[in-house]
Protein backbone atom coordinates (compact mmCIF):
# COMPACT_ATOMS: atom_id res chain seq x y z
CA UNK A 1 0.00 0.00 0.00
CA UNK A 2 2.92 2.39 0.55
CA UNK A 3 3.88 2.05 -3.11
CA UNK A 4 0.65 3.58 -4.44
CA UNK A 5 1.37 7.16 -3.24
CA UNK A 6 4.97 6.90 -4.50
CA UNK A 7 3.84 5.66 -7.92
CA UNK A 8 1.21 8.39 -8.13
CA UNK A 9 3.83 11.05 -7.31
CA UNK A 10 6.21 9.76 -9.99
CA UNK A 11 3.43 9.61 -12.60
CA UNK A 12 2.29 13.13 -11.81
CA UNK A 13 5.85 14.44 -12.24
CA UNK A 14 6.07 12.75 -15.63
CA UNK A 15 2.77 14.29 -16.72
CA UNK A 16 3.93 17.75 -15.63
CA UNK A 17 7.18 17.37 -17.54
CA UNK A 18 5.36 16.21 -20.69
CA UNK A 19 3.01 19.17 -20.53
CA UNK A 20 5.87 21.59 -19.96
CA UNK A 21 7.68 20.30 -23.06
CA UNK A 22 4.78 21.03 -25.40
CA UNK A 23 5.27 24.29 -27.33
CA UNK A 24 3.12 27.18 -26.18
CA UNK A 25 0.68 28.08 -28.95
CA UNK A 26 -1.84 30.87 -29.26
CA UNK A 27 -5.17 29.73 -27.90
CA UNK A 28 -7.65 32.01 -29.63
CA UNK A 29 -8.37 33.83 -32.86
CA UNK A 30 -7.90 37.07 -30.96
CA UNK A 31 -4.37 36.03 -29.92
CA UNK A 32 -3.41 35.23 -33.51
CA UNK A 33 -4.85 38.47 -34.86
CA UNK A 34 -2.87 40.39 -32.24
CA UNK A 35 0.26 38.72 -33.65
CA UNK A 36 -0.52 40.11 -37.13
CA UNK A 37 -2.02 36.92 -38.58
CA UNK A 38 -4.49 37.59 -41.40
CA UNK A 39 -7.76 35.80 -42.11
CA UNK A 40 -7.21 33.95 -45.39
CA UNK A 41 -10.29 31.73 -45.42
CA UNK A 42 -13.46 30.71 -43.64
CA UNK A 43 -15.96 27.88 -43.80
CA UNK A 44 -19.20 26.84 -42.17
CA UNK A 45 -20.59 23.38 -41.45
CA UNK A 46 -22.96 21.68 -39.02
CA UNK A 47 -20.32 21.70 -36.26
CA UNK A 48 -19.84 25.45 -36.43
CA UNK A 49 -17.44 27.61 -38.36
CA UNK A 50 -13.77 27.69 -39.05
CA UNK A 51 -11.19 30.34 -39.79
CA UNK A 52 -7.82 29.97 -41.50
CA UNK A 53 -5.25 32.52 -40.33
CA UNK A 54 -1.84 33.01 -41.93
CA UNK A 55 1.36 34.92 -41.21
CA UNK A 56 4.20 34.31 -43.70
CA UNK A 57 4.70 30.53 -43.78
CA UNK A 58 2.58 29.79 -40.68
CA UNK A 59 -1.02 28.70 -41.18
CA UNK A 60 -3.49 28.06 -38.35
CA UNK A 61 -6.95 26.51 -38.41
CA UNK A 62 -9.34 27.73 -35.72
CA UNK A 63 -12.73 26.23 -34.99
CA UNK A 64 -15.24 28.74 -33.65
CA UNK A 65 -18.79 28.46 -32.35
CA UNK A 66 -21.73 30.64 -31.47
CA UNK A 67 -25.35 30.36 -30.47
CA UNK A 68 -28.32 32.60 -31.24
CA UNK A 69 -28.20 33.93 -27.68
CA UNK A 70 -24.41 34.37 -27.40
CA UNK A 71 -22.99 37.86 -27.54
CA UNK A 72 -19.69 36.76 -29.14
CA UNK A 73 -18.22 34.06 -31.32
CA UNK A 74 -16.05 31.79 -29.18
CA UNK A 75 -12.81 30.12 -30.22
CA UNK A 76 -13.07 26.40 -29.53
CA UNK A 77 -9.44 25.75 -30.47
CA UNK A 78 -6.67 26.74 -32.88
CA UNK A 79 -4.13 24.37 -34.35
CA UNK A 80 -1.21 24.85 -36.72
CA UNK A 81 -1.58 23.32 -40.17
CA UNK A 82 1.41 21.23 -41.21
Amino acid sequence: MRMIPAIAAVLSLGATTACAQQPQQPATVKDLLAQDFLVVGTFRDAAGGGIFLQKKDKLFFCLVSETPTSTTVTTRYCKPVE
